[in-house]
């Protein structure tokens, strides 16, 4: 079925829409090779190095490897089973862009992902002195998947680049300076975990470790991030129905954005999908709705078709949080 993809560019604090139309789904096929990898993120760790990260691909085919470009030259291999990397040997005050590729057991390399970018900070000369200790690491389980932590920002003579976060003695996480929480993902249920942070400057000096935080997710198979579930990470509270204008239906959506607080900045991007296919992507500016969000969108002209629905948000890390509980809404009734 023939893809559709409409573009509305608005001014700053205005609201962006992306609407795909007619998706269609693609048969299984030994054939097929791996999808673009979602969820590409990049973050400079140091005057000389970004930290690259991305959301593990699940389903068939299986992914071998995954190769990570500088623009369009390939720089890291890494195993199917990793989903991050630092790149090394950049230059300071320098804007580079990235993007990962997975490639399966075959050979079939998938299509790049979308391109992300991350700008090195300046050198700085004769730096010796580390950052101070990541203070008051706190961290509590969201759902059986995921973990939420948060700590007080160090000091830095020359300012903090990066937080380098460690399970157990491996670096499992990097996130910028400014920022002072995130989203362990991609855990085991019922499972016992401990965190550290460490802070690193742009001349890649790196502080000790904080205090460990010993966190044990919730036994369970859910995703995570909390779907409906009241842990922060998802839209909560989420309601559908629809109504006719001109001889045309729409959906009229509602919810409440994930807590502010909670996930260390405001969300300004949701993906909405109908019946597990993405449809319309939302993007905020400065105005983003921090307690209640109301959106409605073109579904067609045709009464009594009926639709599944459900949304997730953009995580200020990069990642996506759990989908909103599912509703179902059919044109031409007053409710779903």
């Amino acid at each position: 079925m023939r893809r559709v993809l409409l573009r509305a560019a608005v001014v700053p604090g205005a609201l962006l829409m992306v609407v795909s139309c007619g998706w269609g789904g693609e048969g299984p096929g030994s054939d097929r090779p791996p999808a673009a990898p979602a969820g590409v993120t990049a973050a400079a760790g140091s005057s000389t190095s970004v930290h690259v990260m991305w959301n593990r691909a699940s389903g068939k085919p299986e992914v071998a490897h995954y190769e990570v470009y500088r623009g369009t030259t390939m720089v890291k291999e890494v195993p199917g089973s990793d989903h991050m990397v630092d790149i090394t040997r950049l230059k300071p005050s320098t804007a580079y862009a990235f993007s990962v590729r997975a490639r399966d057991a075959d050979g079939r390399l998938g299509p790049p992902s979308e391109r992300v970018r991350a700008t090195t900070p300046a050198a700085t000369a004769a730096d010796g002195r580390a950052p101070s200790t990541p203070e008051r690491l706190r961290g509590k389980a969201a759902g059986s998947r995921a973990a939420q932590l948060s700590w007080d920002r160090s000091t830095d003579d020359r300012g903090v680049a990066s937080y380098d976060i460690y399970q157990g003695d491996s670096k499992i996480h990097s996130v910028g300076g400014a920022q002072s929480a995130t989203v362990v993902t991609g855990l085991r249920p019922g499972t016992r975990y401990s965190f550290t942070v460490r802070a690193r400057d742009a001349a890649d000096n790196v502080s000790p470790a904080s205090t460990a935080v010993r966190i044990t997710t919730a036994a369970g198979s859910d995703d995570g991030k909390g779907t409906d579930s009241g842990t922060g990470l998802a839209p909560t509270g989420f309601r559908a129905t629809t109504h006719r204008t001109d001889g045309a239906y729409y959906l009229d959506l509602s919810w409440i954005p994930p807590d502010a607080e909670a996930i260390d900045g405001v969300i300004t991007e949701y993906q909405i999908q109908l019946d597990r296919q993405p449809a319309t992507s939302l993007v905020w500016g400065d105005t983003a709705p921090r307690d209640k969000a109301t959106y409605s969108f073109y579904v067609g002209r045709e009464a009594g078709i009926t639709q599944r629905v459900r949304l997730r948000a953009k995580l200020p890390d990069g990642t996506w949080s759990g989908f909103s509980a599912e509703r179902t809404v059919t044109t031409g009734t007053a409710r779903p």
